[in-house]
C-alpha cells in the first residue's frame, strides 16, 4: 500500500503535456476545404429541389444564359437573347427525332450514359484519333441548366451526379423537351422555337424533315455553324433518321 501511493504521488506530480495540436495552417485548410464541401453539398440538394420543380414548370434560366449575359456584361458586346419556350407538342414531329440522331441515338435505351459511345471515344483517342465527347442529351442538359459552358472538372463532377437523378425525376420525354427548349442555338438563341424562327422564318411546328436535320446538325458548334455551311452533316443526320424509321 505504501508503495502504491507513493507512485500515485509521483504521478501527480509529473508535468501536463497536452495533446499535440496541428499548425494553424493545417487548421485554416481543413476549415476551408469543409466549407467548400458543404457549399457543394447544399449546391446539389438545391440542383435536386430544382428537378422536381422542372418536371412540371420551365426553368426561367438556366446557367448557360446567365454565363451568356454575364459574358456580355463584361466585354460590354450588345447582346440579345431570343428564347421561347414551347411544348413538345407544339414542335415539329421531325425535330426531337433529328435532335436524338445527331446528339445520342441510343437516348431512349440508356439511363444518362452511353457506355457504348465512352468505350468507342477512347478506342479512337488511344487509336491516335481527335478526342471527342461522348456525353449524352441528360448530361448537355445538366450542363446547360446547372453548370456551364467551360471546361472544368467540378461541373463535369456535377453533371455525373446529377444526370442519374434526372432520369430519375424527369424522364425521358420531360428531359428532351427541357434540352430542346434551353439548349444554345446560336448566339443568344436558345430553344427550338426561337432558332426555327431565326434559321427558317417558321414555328418549331412547322418544321420539315429537312428543316429539323438542319438545326440539329448546329448543336456541336452553333456559335460557328449555320444551316448553309452543314449540308453534309444534315445529309448524314437525314441518313440515321432513315436508318431508324423515322
Amino acid at each position: 500500500m505504501w508503495f502504491r501511493r507513493r507512485v500515485e504521488d509521483e504521478d501527480r506530480t509529473l508535468p501536463y503535456e497536452p495533446a499535440e495540436e496541428p499548425p494553424p495552417r493545417r487548421r485554416r485548410v481543413a476549415r476551408v476545404a469543409i466549407w467548400i464541401a458543404k457549399v457543394l453539398a447544399a449546391y446539389y440538394v438545391l440542383c435536386l429541389v430544382l428537378l422536381v420543380a422542372y418536371r412540371w414548370v420551365p426553368p426561367p434560366a438556366t446557367g448557360v444564359q446567365v454565363q451568356r449575359r454575364i459574358e456580355a456584361w463584361t466585354s460590354d458586346s450588345p447582346y440579345r437573347q431570343r428564347r421561347v419556350y414551347k411544348p413538345m407538342s407544339a414542335m415539329s414531329r421531325h425535330l426531337p427525332r433529328a435532335v436524338v440522331a445527331a446528339e445520342d441515338g441510343r437516348f431512349w435505351t440508356h439511363f444518362g450514359f452511353d457506355w457504348v459511345e465512352m468505350r468507342q471515344a477512347k478506342r479512337d483517342a488511344e487509336q491516335g484519333g481527335r478526342m471527342r465527347g461522348a456525353s449524352t442529351i441528360t448530361q448537355q442538359l445538366m450542363k446547360n441548366l446547372f453548370g456551364c459552358a467551360c471546361r472544368n472538372p467540378v461541373r463535369k463532377l456535377y453533371d455525373l451526379a446529377l444526370t442519374p437523378a434526372a432520369e430519375l425525376i424527369l424522364g425521358k420525354r420531360r428531359i428532351l423537351e427541357l434540352y430542346l427548349n434551353n439548349v444554345e442555338w446560336g448566339d443568344g438563341v436558345f430553344g427550338a422555337e426561337a432558332a426555327a424562327r431565326l434559321h427558317y422564318g417558321v414555328g418549331a411546328r412547322e418544321l420539315s424533315r429537312t428543316q429539323s436535320a438542319g438545326l440539329a446538325a448546329l448543336l456541336p458548334n452553333p456559335h460557328r455553324r449555320t444551316p448553309a455551311n452543314t449540308r453534309g452533316y444534315t445529309r448524314e443526320i437525314l441518313r440515321r433518321m432513315q436508318v431508324r424509321g423515322w
